[in-house]
């Protein structure tokens, strides 16, 4: 078996270098997700559909491989002192078509994908935008209700890559050959901007497929595919057996988020904040942790994680796995003491090895203090669901916004939500930092969400790796992809 891997790894390296010589115009990026969805229109995408919406469609900012925020069509910005303004000066440059890039049609274009994700966890995220202004020539300005520091981090985000007539401003034009998404690189001249001396001898077309997982993983084996993208938990154990003893082909993102449980219904043993605290208090994380043995994978008690400001530390200090579950036991005995009948807990997780791998140890977890649960399909109904979500941007409102009572993932806190909603009113920084703790404590105290790590995010990468980095925020933006490397 070790030898086919090493046999398989190798091959992938030579057809990889093969493919993408001088002599190559193509490089085969696949990604994890349903097939075709690299063509979803609309603003509720999968990562499929907002790696081409992003290259295909540029935002007044975007990112690059690094996952920093680069200039796109506002070259330039400045914040006013107070925070409260955003102003953009456009690039001289024109829409697809030969209209010009100007003020007026990039408020219009901003203000219809603004609008297109209200009622979101996102649409949430940009409630602090309170205007978009057309100022003189190609000037843009955003009005703040507050001050919102994570603002650039949002404008560059996929969903808000803008449109006219259906038709943005990307780096990259998209032609549907079956199944799969033809990215070619679209010439400076046709994007309003100076042509660019030898442009045509550093871009490279970029065949984009979205699989499953093990179907983008063989691909990869076999040297079809030079770049996998997408990777989660669920797909980890498989990520892990392709990339054999060649582990530098496996890049594993230090993101964070969401990644636990969601409770979904509020009766029975989920009825009281007490006994879904004895749920989450009977899990062993730090055993989680060292049996997955990824570095990058960070076990928490946490709702928040602790680089978004977060308030409240790990919870249970002092208590070891045992005392905890001893806690937890009682609580449970209690409960039936006063007539909880025994319940089977359904739990809701998607289909995959590095699933079935957690739903065992929540098995055993819950076991231990008496409570017994089932595995139900990842839509099915449920009393827990996975949520596994990365971060859009660092801030504690994206915590607040992913889990409230608006976002409808399952059990909710209102008292949060209106400590986060004061928050997002005051004008004073010190009381705002007050408001937000306030939140996350009482988020927390709800116990309405079952932290358990970070999220996972993993790719596949041959050398060389074609504008591809490990970031922070888990996105590989294709563009950079679409050039030769140096």
């Amino acid at each position: 078996m070790i030898r086919r891997l090493i046999f398989l790894s190798i091959a992938a390296a030579a057809a990889l270098l093969a493919g993408c010589s001088s002599g190559s115009q193509t490089v085969d990026v696949d990604v994890i997700g349903k097939p075709e969805s690299a063509f979803e229109q609309g603003q509720s995408l999968t990562l499929a559909g907002q790696l081409v919406r992003s290259a295909t469609a540029e935002g007044l900012v975007a990112f690059d491989e690094q996952g920093r925020v680069i200039p796109a069509m506002a070259d330039r910005w400045i914040v006013t002192d107070d925070g409260l303004s955003y102003i953009f000066r456009l690039r001289d440059s024109t829409w697809p078509g030969g209209a010009e890039l100007s003020g007026e049609s990039v408020k219009v274009a901003l203000d219809r994908a603004i609008k297109g994700l209200a009622g979101t966890p996102f649409g949430q995220d940009l409630a602090p935008v309170e205007e978009v202004r057309a100022m003189a020539g190609r000037v843009v300005e955003i009005r703040l209700s507050h001050a919102a520091p994570d603002l650039l981090d949002m404008l560059a985000q996929p969903e808000l890559g803008l449109l006219r007539k259906d038709v943005g401003t990307g780096t990259l034009q998209l032609k549907r050959e079956g199944p799969m998404a033809l990215l070619t690189p679209v010439e400076p001249a046709r994007r309003g901007l100076p042509e660019e001396t030898g442009w045509k001898d550093r871009t490279l077309a970029l065949r984009l497929h979205a699989l499953p997982a093990a179907a983008a993983i063989q691909r990869f084996e076999e040297g079809k595919a030079a770049i996998v993208l997408g990777g989660g938990l669920a797909d980890y154990p498989m990520a892990l057996d392709a990339s054999g003893l060649a582990r530098r082909a496996l890049r594993i993102d230090p993101v964070s988020g969401l990644f636990g449980l969601a409770v979904v219904r509020a009766d029975g043993l989920l009825g009281t904040a007490e006994l879904r605290e004895a749920l989450a208090m009977a899990i062993d994380r730090d055993s989680m942790a060292r049996d997955l043995a990824i570095r990058e994978w960070v076990p928490t008690s946490r709702v928040v994680a602790p680089g978004a400001a977060a308030s409240i530390g790990e919870r249970w200090l002092g208590m070891d796995i045992a005392r905890r579950r001893a806690e937890s036991s009682s609580r449970i005995a209690q409960w039936k003491a006063r007539g909880g009948k025994p319940v089977t807990l359904r739990l809701a997780l998607p289909t995959g090895p590095g699933t079935d791998f957690l739903f065992t140890r929540l098995l055993g977890d819950f076991a231990a203090i008496g409570v017994n649960v089932t595995r139900v399909a990842e839509r099915a109904q449920a009393d827990l669901r996975l949520v596994d979500a990365v971060a859009r941007y660092p801030g504690v409102n994206w915590y607040f916004n992913q889990l409230s009572c608006q976002a409808a993932r399952g059990l909710c806190s209102p008292d949060a939500d209106r400590a986060a909603a004061q928050a997002a009113q005051t004008g004073d920084a010190a009381q705002r930092a007050a408001l937000l703790a306030d939140a996350e404590r009482k988020l927390t105290a709800a116990n309405v969400f079952i932290p358990l790590g970070s999220p996972v995010r993993w790719s596949l990468v041959s050398e060389p790796g074609y504008g591809f980095a490990t970031n922070a925020r888990g996105l590989h933006p294709l563009s950079p992809m679409a050039l030769r490397p140096k």
